[in-house]
């Protein structure tokens, strides 16, 4: 679902930069980068909540798309293929909604409070019963 990092890449980094340069010093500078380490915390914690069922979903968005079986990585390499190819266009049933729906899974864990992801999801939203 994501792409790099991966949440394993952030809280590593997260991890040396607290017991190094975070446990030295202080200041302004400091207490940027620990802001920066709280929102890289968070991104990679959405992460581990969200890819598991966004993933599969893609999946499976992207067989029936392609009529192929095959995992995340190689299905994305050969809509990529067939897209650069021109056998897939945005006029295919379905690639325009797979786009956005891929879209939106990453941004609901990079961005979850970006003012277009919301307005995305508010528009994408079935209208309420009254």
């Amino acid at each position: 679902m994501q792409d790099e990092p991966r949440p394993a890449e952030i809280l590593k980094a997260i991890s040396v930069f607290l017991r190094g340069p975070a446990s030295r010093e202080s200041g302004q500078h400091i207490a940027f980068q620990l802001r920066v380490c709280a929102n890289a915390a968070e991104i990679a914690q959405r992460q581990l909540d969200l890819a598991p069922a966004e993933e599969a979903a893609e999946v499976a968005r992207l067989r029936a798309l392609l009529a192929i079986d095959g995992d995340l990585p190689a299905l994305n390499r050969e809509l990529s293929k067939r897209i650069r190819e021109g056998a897939i266009t945005l006029e295919t049933p379905g690639l325009s909604e797979h786009l956005w729906a891929t879209t939106l899974a990453k941004l609901a864990v990079d961005q979850p409070t970006y003012s277009g992801y919301r307005a995305a999801l508010a528009e994408r939203a079935p209208p309420k019963e009254t």
